[in-house]
């Protein structure tokens, strides 16, 4: 197979900041990086725009979708004909002006520089673990989103659209692969705590029930001195293997090879989507 016809895709890792600049500078070396390196799409984790030190802060730093940041990326993906998944942007809601709250926003753009589908965060991070000092509710300032996006075909195959914690709820996931999707991604940025504990294992469940590639972008190490990430950005094949991991020590990026012959005959040896039973069976005890 010739490399032009290789579905290669980059899981990058991300140190963001509150500096929106620096954070779009990072962003952009990785991301023509991956394109010389022969990707023909990118995933970026959540908040590669930035990460605000304070409520305040984050609220003031957000934008729309026709905004300065999500511009100058569908720039940058016409440029370089390159297809870009960014997995966590702050969008400023509908009624910004009177409520001051945001979405959590996945966007897709492909390599013409169009905003092709837009995913906004239905699972919100409220979560209180004061032995292991997590503490972070999303939903203070962030809007639950109304809904699924169907997934889209991109050179790498058909990719459902998640973020973060709604990687802990497997109806989402399965409900993406009951819609076509080969790829399922979960740009996020896991706290040290969580991530120590559940992110590998939450990844490989997630691809090995639904049968499908899992490609999760990370944030890693200190925002500021109030936030740290997890890290090990990471790339999960339909058999539940790990295919790349990028440590928990800095930024970076994998390159990985979609290979959607191994998703089909993983589907085909163990059919387990056809001995699926119907929903009325699963809600049989309500």
């Amino acid at each position: 197979m010739s490399s032009s016809h290789r579905r290669v895709a980059a899981v990058c890792q991300l140190t963001a900041t509150p500096d929106k600049e620096s954070n779009f500078s990072a962003c952009q070396e990785m991301i023509e990086q991956a394109r010389l390196q022969g990707a023909s799409m990118v995933f970026l984790p959540e908040g590669f725009d930035y990460i605000g030190s304070s409520r305040e802060e984050t609220l003031a730093l957000s934008e729309s979708l026709s905004g300065e940041t999500v511009s100058r990326y569908s720039q940058m993906a016409k440029k370089l004909e390159i297809w870009l998944s960014l997995g966590g942007f702050h969008e400023r809601g509908h009624d910004w002006e009177s409520d001051r709250r945001i979405y959590n926003s996945h966007i897709l753009i492909n390599d013409k520089g169009e905003v092709v589908s837009v995913y906004r965060k239905a699972h919100l991070f409220d979560v209180e673990l004061p032995e292991k000092g997590v503490s972070l509710k999303e939903s203070a300032f962030t809007i639950p989103g109304p809904s699924l996006m169907p997934p889209i075909q991109t050179p790498i195959g058909k990719v459902g659209l998640g973020i973060c914690y709604d990687i802990r709820f497997p109806e989402l996931s399965c409900a993406l692969q009951r819609k076509g999707a080969e790829i399922l991604t979960f740009p996020s940025a896991f706290t040290v705590a969580t991530g120590a504990a559940h992110w590998e294992v939450l990844l490989r469940a997630r691809a090995i029930e639904t049968q499908c590639f899992v490609l999760a972008a990370a944030q890693v190490g200190a925002h500021h001195e109030k936030r740290s990430s997890h890290g090990h950005a990471m790339a999960v094949d339909p058999w539940g293997e790990v295919m790349a991991d990028c440590g928990g020590e800095k930024p970076g990026l994998r390159l990985v090879e979609i290979n959607l012959e191994k998703l089909h005959n993983t589907r085909r040896n163990m059919p387990t989507q056809l001995h699926r039973r119907g929903l009325d069976f699963y809600t049989s005890l309500e």
